[in-house]
């Protein structure tokens, strides 16, 4: 295969970058007028059934009932355990702050795949890269669960809580991906997670009462617009970049997505959306960051007959 133009790569890296950290802005201006969970729901069943759809077309055979069954247990951990719980978070939280909990997920991973036997013991960087990212966490959080007056919400707390606990899910999700029997063709793969995570949202937020609520003539153009974006530029085209990439570059450069992200959501938080940045979530923010990238540097500088699974999957393909 000819190496990729330089230019096409570039233009990859920074619609990984800019798209996938945008997303968190994207879900907080659809959810102002859009009921959470089916605002996730109809984003994912949509860009899974466009995904499915090529897939299909482009020649990738019909999938078993074996894929299906893995696309409905990863799809209920990363878009409704873990997409489903930042979407119901923002209501609470900043955008920002939700990306930087959201990227605990390396840390995350990189401590279950030991707990559950995937990988060897972390070693020394490993351990300091951890407790670094759970310190940035207690950063972030503890004043919050001590109901200070932090100029957030009275209920940021709810967010956080439900922040920490669906980036647990997804985490789990991204490692039973790895194992479980999934399509060859991860476009393939990534709409049956999105058809069937999708479908799982909208059931929820159905139960949860959301749909007795939803007047479709009460959206905005601005949520109509951050939804469309969503759909169609941060489900599909982030994640054929990603893709494309993985296909291209080392996939210790592709991971730099994982701490770069929520930079760009900080950011484009702060300029759109007002959100205020305190010296609290700038300290939390270099803590989480910096311990993302050294787990995710020194998962990488492992040999490679090392069992350890990778930091990133094509499975972990929404936000």
């Amino acid at each position: 295969m000819l190496a990729p133009k330089k230019t096409w790569i570039i233009l990859a890296f920074a619609a990984l970058y800019l798209i996938w950290g945008s997303t968190y802005l994207g879900i907080l201006f659809a959810i102002q007028s859009i009921p959470p969970l089916l605002m996730a729901g109809t984003r994912f069943l949509l860009a899974g059934i466009i995904l499915y759809a090529a897939s299909r077309i482009s020649g990738a055979p019909r999938s078993p009932r074996a894929d299906w069954r893995t696309a409905l247990i990863v799809g209920a951990c990363l878009l409704l355990g873990g997409n489903g719980g930042v979407t119901l978070a923002e209501q609470y939280v900043p955008s920002g702050l939700a990306a930087l909990l959201v990227a605990t997920v390396p840390i995350y991973i990189a401590l279950l795949s030991w707990l559950f036997g995937m990988s060897k013991q972390p070693t020394a960087i490993t351990w300091a890269g951890l407790a670094g990212g759970f310190v940035g966490v207690g950063v972030l959080v503890g004043p919050a669960l001590r109901f200070s007056k932090t100029g957030e919400s009275p209920h940021a707390w709810i967010g956080m809580t439900i922040l920490l606990f669906s980036s647990l899910i997804w985490s789990a999700g991204s490692l039973y991906s790895r194992k479980a029997k999934n399509a060859p063709s991860p476009f393939l793969a990534a709409g049956q997670q999105m058809l069937c995570g999708g479908t799982l949202l909208i059931i929820a937020g159905i139960a949860k009462g959301e749909l007795r609520h939803f007047d479709p003539r009460q959206i905005t153009m601005q949520s109509l617009g951050a939804f469309i974006y969503l759909v169609l530029i941060g489900g599909i085209i982030g994640y054929v970049s990603y893709a494309w990439l993985l296909r291209h570059c080392e996939p210790a450069k592709v991971a730099t997505y994982a701490y770069v992200n929520p930079i760009v959501a900080v950011v484009l938080g702060a300029v759109f959306a007002g959100e205020t940045l305190t010296l609290r979530t700038l300290t939390g923010a270099g803590l989480i960051i910096g311990s993302v990238a050294i787990v995710i540097m020194a998962q990488q500088m492992k040999p490679k007959s090392s069992p350890a699974p990778a930091i990133i999957d094509p499975a972990e393909c929404a936000r």
